[in-house]
């Protein structure tokens, strides 16, 4: 037996190494490791040997227990061998028993299709036997509904032949009450023929029925004309009953009859205001509108009174009336007016289009507007939407409160014309007066004119009125005037047209807006006066005394601020005022309302004003500079305190900056603008004199250096000059000056740096002043006195070195010449040490 057991085990040995991979691929070993997990490390894939005995014997000492690790890797072999041995011997007698196992579920699914096809055919010959059964049931089925369908029909047809011997009695007895019932259901049961029309019985009583229709609204329409317009009309109409009941009978009938019924009454009611108002008429003209107006209110009490409960309350008899009124209105109005137009004045034009649009506020209270789609000729009335526009409603304008003040004197008709033109009534009427609007627009040209010159006369009377407090705008009260008066005229012509006469009105406010600025801003600003200098040797003194420095006088300095906010606050409100008229006009003709040129005039008014104030600082600080460029500094000995002419400069600053500044308080980037003005013309008009400084020593170039340190600084603090809250300059402004005023301090330099060695002194002139030129250079050479011919040298080496260092310029600005000897920088120090000392 353990002979057998080996051979089976030889056997089962070989067909391990023949059928079983040494490896598998990465699928299936995932697959075996989720069917057989396992953690012993015999069974991984990357299995080494090695690591395996290492991990058994990890020290020599461990290698004493090796036959007890021997003894049991050989006892799991063994039963390794069992199970395989096992399930091997199992597999034996499995193909067998799967073939019968195949066999005998195929001999199952045989049975089961045998048994389907059997059940299948039984359902058949039930489904057979149930079609015999039903089929005499649908025909019965068939045969009720076409019976009931049939008795459905006969009825109708009773109804409707009945229907019709009855309408044709009941119109002769003019019964509309039972008429008005029985049409509306004959007409009803006519709609179940429709699709019979082609037997001829049917086409008969379907003429019968149209013939009955047109009877009746011939006959109704009689009655009507009978009862209105006959002998006893005079005293009203005495079968009120049966015309009330010949409105419901109309309102069965075809909508022509309704139309032709209402269109003939409405004209019947208006023909005599056709006579009373007729265009020979004295009480046509439009001095007597009212009485037009007041004649309809009453018509229309006393039809209400007499005949409003005659006619269905949908009919809305009442509305057409007074739409047909205002339609005939519109267009006696518009014929009259067109004959006797040179009798037309503003002020008639205003009363007529007032009492206009007051009556078609009333119509837009008293009816609805259903009516009016059926007239030709009304104009489209866009609603008003709510806006933004600060022109109007809310503004940052510090005129608000006078333009609420002003609307507020309006009187109700004008609120109640405001809502008109949203109403569907608005315009009705009154747009028959838009063509004669030209006499407005030339009325309101002759008013602004007006205006303009009482503009003119208060400046001349009363001058610039001074600012109270630092809150105060500063600005003209006629510049609020002139726009709380274009608002007015602009909310009165868009009630009356958002058409052409827009686009005329504004052609009128873009003249007087220049006339504005030409004349009473421009023509405000005071006159620059050059006052006599006295001589050389007394200019100094002469600028310390006070009074004599400033060619405007602080009156005239604070009109030119004010004129300067005004142009401001105009040139803001002009573009409101152009995006408010831009909503107030048909959309088709915004790109007619262009108020840029406008706007740019107010801006040139602006720059006007900037250039006078700085011209006036700039003439006033140049009798200091004058000063500076004629003193002997070839004589000053030592260096003192800031010369005179830099306290005249300061003095002056300091008593003109703090009256422009708190003028422009409202407008702030209009006094950075004139700051940076001042300086951009300043300074380089203070480099120009110190050029005409000659013959300069070294303490004289020290002394001139200190005085342009002080004037660095003051500028500097231009903007908050004499003010207690201390504001940073901008960035661009402090940018401006450190440059220019920098460059001066450069140019002190050089001439304070000795000639001797030429080379040296054209090198540090290169490093300082990088940007300089040849005719600067040589204005530095006359500054420091030297002769021709020490001039000529210089000059060559300044030229031979021009190419050089406009390629090294770079690196001469951080490479300090070595030549310039160790008194000359220490001598530089200390005049820095002084000067900060001093400040």
């Amino acid at each position: 037996m353990a002979a057998v057991a080996d051979d089976e085990d030889f056997i089962y040995e070989d067909l391990l190494n023949a059928s079983i991979p040494q490896t598998f691929s990465p699928e299936i070993q995932e697959a075996i490791d989720q069917v057989l997990p396992s953690d012993d490390p015999l069974d991984r894939a990357d299995f080494n040997p090695i690591d395996y005995i290492n991990t058994l014997f990890p020290t020599e000492q461990s290698l004493a227990n090796i036959d007890d690790v021997v003894g049991k890797i050989r006892y799991k072999i063994r039963s390794l061998d069992d199970d395989i041995r096992l399930v091997v011997r199992g597999q034996t007698n499995v193909g067998e028993s799967g073939r019968q196992s195949l066999e005998e579920a195929q001999k199952a699914i045989q049975e089961l299709f045998a048994k389907i096809k059997d059940i299948k055919d039984k359902a058949e010959k039930s489904e057979e036997m149930v079609k015999e059964i039903t089929r005499d049931i649908k025909q019965l089925d068939h045969a009720k509904k076409n019976l009931t369908s049939s008795i459905t029909t006969l009825n109708h047809l009773h109804m409707l032949v009945g229907g019709v011997d009855s309408l044709t009695l009941l119109t002769k007895r003019r019964q509309y009450g039972e008429v008005a019932n029985l049409l509306q259901g004959v007409l009803n049961v006519q709609e179940h023929f429709d699709r019979y029309m082609s037997i001829p019985q049917i086409k008969q009583l379907s003429d019968r029925v149209k013939q009955i229709q047109g009877e009746l609204g011939t006959q109704i329409q009689a009655d009507f004309e009978e009862a209105f317009q006959g002998a006893g009309a005079k005293y009203g109409p005495g079968n009120q009953r049966q015309l009330k009941e010949a409105c419901l009978v109309v309102s069965v009938l075809d909508p022509r009859v309704k139309k032709d019924l209402l269109n003939w009454f409405v004209k019947l009611q208006l023909s005599e205001y056709l006579v009373l108002f007729g265009e020979n008429q004295d009480v046509a003209w439009l001095d007597k509108i009212d009485r037009r107006y007041a004649w309809i209110k009453r018509t229309l009490v006393d039809f209400e009174e007499k005949f409003g409960h005659l006619f269905p309350s949908d009919w809305e008899v009442s509305e057409r009336i007074c739409v047909e009124f205002c339609d005939l209105t519109r267009k006696e109005l518009s014929k009259i007016m067109t004959k006797r137009k040179v009798e037309i004045d503003v002020k008639l034009l205003l009363f007529a289009i007032q009492r206009t649009t007051n009556f078609e506020t009333l119509l837009a209270k008293r009816f609805t507007g259903v009516t009016l789609q059926e007239f030709q000729g009304k104009k489209s009335v866009s609603v008003a939407q709510p806006t933004s526009n600060p022109f109007e409603e809310e503004s940052s304008n510090p005129f608000e409160s006078d333009m609420e003040n002003e609307e507020k004197t309006q009187s109700d008709d004008n609120k109640d014309s405001e809502k008109n033109t949203s109403s569907p009534f608005g315009g009705i009427i009154s747009q028959c007066f838009e063509t004669h609007l030209d006499i407005y627009i030339d009325s309101q040209d002759r008013n602004l004119s007006e205006l303009v010159n009482r503009f003119l006369e208060d400046l001349r009377q009363f001058g610039t009125p001074r600012m109270e407090s630092e809150d105060s705008s500063n600005v003209l009260p006629s510049c609020a005037d002139l726009f709380v008066f274009y608002k007015k005229c602009m909310v009165q012509c868009s009630q009356l047209s958002n058409g052409q006469p827009m686009i005329d009105l504004t052609r009128t406010f873009q003249k007087y807006l220049k006339e504005y600025s030409n004349r009473v801003l421009l023509n405000s600003l005071p006159k620059q006066s050059k006052e006599g200098t006295s001589s050389a040797s007394g200019i100094l003194q002469s600028i310390l005394k006070e009074g004599e420095i400033t060619k405007f006088t602080e009156e005239e300095q604070c009109r030119i601020c004010s004129i300067l906010c005004t142009a401001e606050y105009c040139m803001e409100t002009t573009q409101q005022l152009e995006e408010k008229l831009k909503e107030k006009v048909d959309p088709g003709l915004t790109s007619q309302i262009d108020l840029n040129p406008e706007q740019d005039t107010f801006h040139n008014v602006i720059s006007s004003c900037i250039q006078l104030l700085v011209q006036d600082l700039e003439t006033a600080c140049e009798p200091a500079l004058t000063a500076m460029s004629k003193m002997s500094w070839s004589s000053v000995e030592a260096v003192g305190d800031q010369s005179g002419y830099v306290s005249a400069v300061t003095t002056h600053l300091k008593q003109n900056i703090p009256i422009i500044r708190d003028n422009l308080a409202s407008s702030r980037k209009f006094f950075t603008q004139f700051c940076l003005k001042f300086v951009n013309t300043f300074i380089p008009k203070f480099i120009n004199n110190l050029f005409r400084c000659k013959s300069i020593n070294t303490v004289a170039a020290e002394q001139l250096l200190l005085d342009t340190h002080s004037l660095k600084t003051v500028l500097l603090d231009l903007p908050s000059l004499g003010s207690q809250v201390i504001r940073k300059a901008p960035a661009s402004y402090t940018k401006i000056v450190v440059k220019g005023m920098t460059k001066a301090e450069m140019i002190l330099k050089v001439v304070m740096s000795p000639h001797e060695q030429p080379q040296g002194f054209v090198d540090n002139y290169i490093r300082l002043l990088s940007d300089s030129d040849i005719n600067e250079f040589q204005k530095v050479l006359e500054m420091k006195g030297l002769r021709r011919g020490e001039q000529s040298n210089l000059l060559e080496i300044y030229r031979a070195r021009i190419p050089i260092s406009s390629i090294l310029g770079s690196a001469n600005d951080q490479t300090p010449v070595t030549s310039a000897p160790d008194q000359e920088s220490s001598r530089i120090r200390k005049l820095e040490k002084l000067i900060k000392k001093r400040l």
